[in-house]
């Protein structure tokens, strides 16, 4: 189960005044899952409004409702072995984004599991953060207790002049449990739950 404090603890690291991301990378992807455009910039070097806009879709994965929308799923050791998608996953992560060509081959592998209706976005977020200690009071210090190096993803469908909507699908990796990397498992979102994208689910898991 995820703790909701442990993800509106994250969340409060994802403003333009202190945000914990170092770099976001992403495809603006055809309806059919074909690769139109790829970006991949440092986060710093984006203007004041873009850093708000992609902090605004990077923000709805960690804040949705946790254990409905946000679900902590454990990857098997079965699935997590070379060509599989935590390898990938595992090599983005170790790389900071700075992989095109392991970008490539994740859009690509969305591209051909999302059933999308329109044009979409894929944007992929790499963030760092200095988990603090907490007294016995609860409150936070100022000494670092670990550091969560971590991925989210979002998928959301793409409008005129490449402006995106709120995210359908997206993903934390590794997942933030216990204030902290759980490096076999993955929080997954879904905007309609109701409406699970199974097929992304399942690739993610290594179940395709």
């Amino acid at each position: 189960m995820i703790d909701r404090r442990d993800m509106l603890e994250l969340t409060r690291r994802m403003t333009p005044e202190r945000s914990c991301f170092s770099r976001i990378a992403g495809a603006y992807m055809d309806a059919d899952g074909f690769i139109d455009n790829t970006f991949n910039v440092h986060f710093l070097n984006l203007s004041q409004a873009d850093k708000k806009s992609n902090l605004a879709i990077a923000k709805e994965i960690p804040f949705a409702r946790t254990n409905e929308q946000l679900v902590e799923h454990r990857i098997p050791k079965s699935a997590q072995g070379p060509g599989s998608m935590y390898q990938l996953l595992t090599g983005i992560h170790d790389c900071g984004l700075k992989n095109d060509l392991l970008m490539e081959v994740l859009y690509e592998q969305i591209g051909k599991t999302y059933h999308a209706d329109a044009d979409y976005a894929i944007h992929v977020f790499h963030g760092i953060y200095d988990v603090p200690k907490k007294g016995s009071d609860g409150c936070e210090q100022w000494e670092s207790e670990d550091v969560y190096d971590f991925l989210i993803c979002a998928v959301s469908p793409l409008f005129a002049d490449y402006e995106t909507g709120k995210p359908e699908f997206g993903f934390l990796f590794p997942a933030f449990s216990n204030r902290c990397a759980y490096l076999d498992a993955v929080d997954i979102f879904t905007r309609d739950p109701e409406k699970p994208q199974q097929a992304l689910t399942n690739l993610l898991l290594g179940k395709n």
